[in-house]
């Protein structure tokens, strides 16, 4: 009888496994359960968000140590050229004198009326400035003097200025290096003086002095006035006693 209790035992312990793995409620396999069903629910982290991906940084432009390209030139205006005498000339790139400035007017001796018309106001380049520098001066001078009446010059192209365009003409004038300027008034009048009475002769003999010292070959002063200078350069000359001439030489390289 004792022979059969070892496999009694044996056959015991194959029923209750048996029945635990039958019974999924008991045994070991059920508490986990029963434990994991007691505590509370956590809520999951988020996802991390994966970093930004990385950029290499772009090269920097390379310097260049090449100069900047210089800016292009503007071609240079070709100076005026006199061509041959006063008397017989003709002018090369002349330009005008304009109409007025704080120091002069131009006056038409054909119509008496200012401004001159523009066609009667060319000149060399030389001249038109040193009208405007020496009319500058002599105004910086006497503050209290009315600006020079400027009369004629010159054709744009030169060639005779004669009677044909009005008035007694030029019988000069041709090739741009002559002007006529009215002697300043007693009364202070811009334009020009109707008998020598009128002339103021102090003022007049200044502005003569200031076209000497300035330069000028030649200043033509009428016969009735007192007016004087270096007798090679200021010599007296019909015609001339409401104006002065004044020429300056020429300096064009080339005389045609």
């Amino acid at each position: 009888m004792l022979r059969f209790l070892p496999v009694a035992f044996v056959l015991c312990a194959v029923l209750a496994a048996v029945a635990v793995a039958a019974d999924p409620s008991s045994g070991p396999a059920a508490r986990p359960t029963a434990i994991a069903a007691q505590v509370p629910s956590l809520p999951l982290p988020a996802p991390a968000t994966p970093p930004p991906a990385q950029t290499a940084p772009e090269p920097a432009p390379a310097t260049s140590t090449a100069p900047a390209p210089a800016p292009p030139r503007s071609a240079p205006r070709l100076r005026s050229r006199a061509v041959g005498l006063p008397y017989r000339g003709k002018l090369a790139r002349g330009i005008p004198l304009a109409p007025e400035s704080d120091d002069y007017v131009t006056w038409d001796p054909v119509r008496r009326d200012s401004p001159n018309r523009a066609w009667r106001t060319y000149a060399t380049d030389r001249l038109v400035a040193l009208v405007q520098r020496v009319t500058r001066a002599f105004a910086v001078a006497h503050p209290g003097a009315s600006r020079i009446a400027v009369g004629d010059l010159s054709l744009p192209r030169g060639g005779d200025f004669g009677p044909q365009y009005g008035g007694l003409g030029h019988g000069s004038h041709q090739n741009g290096l002559d002007v006529d300027l009215y002697y300043p008034r007693k009364d202070g009048c811009e334009c020009p003086p109707l008998r020598p009475s009128e002339v103021d002769q102090v003022l007049a003999q200044d502005l003569v002095d200031r076209f000497v010292a300035a330069g000028a070959q030649y200043v033509f002063v009428g016969p009735h006035l007192r007016l004087t200078g270096p007798h090679r350069v200021v010599q007296k000359l019909v015609h001339h006693d409401d104006h002065m001439h004044v020429r300056i030489p020429n300096v064009s390289r080339s005389v045609r």
